[in-house]
C-alpha cells in the first residue's frame, strides 16, 4: 500500500515503511547524541579496567588531607591522555569544548581548575559540582561479613576467638554494637527547643516539614575503610581494586519523597539529601523520635542480610512498623489501623502519618495484613 503525494504536479508515490525506514534512523540518532558534559560509566565503551583511567595513588593525595590524615588513595580525575585516544575529535571542537567541563571548573583548550574530585568527599561536597552530582557506582558493604570485627574494634574489651562467638543471640547483640560505630544521628535536636531542621514556611500549618534527627549517618569517602583495607594489611579488597566495592547499582526501588518538598526546604548538607533520596519505606522516619531513639537497630533493620549495593536487602519492611503502629483494634490507636480506616471511607484520603509520596497510592495488601495479624 502507498500514498499518495503530490508536490508542484509532480506525483511520487512513497510507501510508508519507505517513509519509517529514513526518519527512524535519523531520530535515533538525535534521542541518542550525547552532550560530552558527564561520563558515564555504564556506557560499553567506558566499561573497562579501572586502572586504564585511574591510576593509584594519585599524585596529590598527600595534599589533599592534612598531613596527619593522608594515605595512598585516588583523589583526582584521570589525566588527558586517559580520554583523548577516543575523544580527540570532541577535545577540539569549538573555544569551549563541552567534555572539559565533566572536569574542569571553565572549560578550555588551556586546560585550568577542576573541579574537586569526589574523593575526599568532604571537600567534593562542598563544591557546585557537587549539588547535582550522583555516583554511577553503590558500594558492595556486606554487613554481615563485618559486624564481628567492627565489633572488635570499638571495644577492645570485646576482643575474643571468633569460635566463641556463634550463638544467634551473642552475634545479634555484637550487630547492635557495630551500628553505631558507623552510623549517627544527623544533626540531632539534644536539648534544643527548636525541631526543625530548617525553618518551615509560615503557611506550613500541619504539614510536613523536615526535622532535626531525622537521618543516620554512614561513612564517607575511604577514610573508614581503608582504616582496615589497606596495602599493609593485605586485607581484600585493597585500596587500587576499585571494583572490589564499587559495583553497579542493583534495582533502584520507588522512593517515599517528593522532590518539590526537597527543593522547599532550603540547603541541605549532600549525606542528608542522599539519605533522604534512597528512602524507599518513610520518607517521614524520624530516627530521634521519642519512641524510636530506644530501640535496637534490629527492631527495623535485618542487619545481617544488608547490602548497600541491593536497595531490597536495606528496606523496612512494614512488620516491622506493624510492632508498634498496628493494633488489634482501631480503638486500640494504631496508626495504621487509623489511616486504612480512613482510607476505606475517602478514597482521597492520604497516609501522612508515615509517607509523604506513597500516602497517596493504594494502600498495599501487606499493610492490610499486618493489620489483620495484629488482631490475632
Amino acid at each position: 500500500m502507498g500514498s499518495q503525494v503530490k508536490i508542484k504536479g509532480v506525483q511520487l508515490t512513497l510507501t510508508i515503511v519507505a517513509v519509517a525506514s529514513l526518519v527512524a534512523p535519523l531520530l535515533a540518532q538525535t534521542r541518542r547524541r550525547p552532550t560530552y558534559t558527564e561520563f558515564p560509566h555504564s556506557q560499553k565503551a567506558h566499561q573497562q579496567e579501572c586502572s586504564v583511567c585511574h591510576k593509584f595513588p594519585s599524585a596529590s593525595w598527600k595534599t589533599v588531607r592534612p598531613a596527619d590524615q593522608a594515605f595512598p588513595d585516588i583523589t583526582e580525575y584521570p589525566e588527558h591522555q586517559s580520554c583523548v585516544g577516543c575523544h580527540k575529535q570532541q577535545f577540539f571542537r569549538g573555544a569551549k569544548p563541552n567534555i572539559c567541563s565533566i572536569c574542569h571548573v571553565a572549560p578550555s583548550p588551556k586546560g585550568g581548575p577542576r573541579h574537586p574530585f569526589p574523593n575526599p568527599r568532604e571537600a567534593f561536597d562542598l563544591s557546585k559540582k557537587a549539588e547535582k552530582a550522583s555516583s554511577d557506582w553503590a558500594v558492595a558493604f556486606p554487613h554481615d561479613k563485618h559486624i564481628e570485627i567492627v565489633s572488635r574494634n570499638s571495644e577492645p574489651s570485646l576482643f575474643r576467638n571468633a569460635d566463641f562467638v556463634s550463638s544467634r543471640v551473642e552475634r545479634k547483640r555484637m550487630a547492635e554494637e557495630s551500628c553505631s560505630v558507623c552510623h549517627q544521628t544527623m544533626s540531632p535536636q539534644g536539648k534544643s527547643d527548636d525541631e526543625f531542621l530548617t525553618k518551615p514556611p509560615a503557611n506550613n500549618g500541619d504539614g510536613f516539614w523536615i526535622r532535626k534527627g531525622m537521618f543516620k549517618s554512614s561513612p564517607l569517602g575511604h577514610k573508614t575503610c581503608f582504616t582496615c583495607h589497606s596495602s599493609d594489611t593485605g586485607i581484600a579488597p585493597e585500596p587500587q581494586n576499585c571494583a572490589g566495592c564499587h559495583k553497579a547499582p542493583g534495582v533502584k526501588l520507588p522512593n517515599d519523597l517528593d522532590p518539590t518538598l526537597l527543593a522547599r526546604t532550603g540547603k541541605l548538607e549532600r549525606p542528608m539529601r542522599e539519605a533522604w533520596s534512597r528512602r524507599a519505606s518513610s520518607g517521614v522516619f524520624r530516627h530521634e523520635h521519642f519512641a524510636h531513639a530506644d530501640l535496637s537497630c534490629s527492631t527495623c533493620h535485618s542487619v545481617e542480610t544488608m547490602k548497600t549495593n541491593e536497595p531490597a536487602t536495606t528496606r523496612v519492611s512494614i512488620s516491622s512498623c506493624a510492632t508498634c503502629h498496628a493494633t488489634a483494634t482501631l480503638d486500640d490507636g494504631g496508626a495504621l489501623n487509623y489511616e486504612a480506616d480512613m482510607r476505606s471511607k475517602n478514597a482521597k484520603f492520604e497516609c501522612v502519618k508515615c509517607h509523604l509520596v506513597f500516602g497517596r497510592q493504594p494502600i498495599p495488601s501487606t499493610h492490610l495484613e499486618a493489620i489483620k495479624a495484629a488482631g490475632k
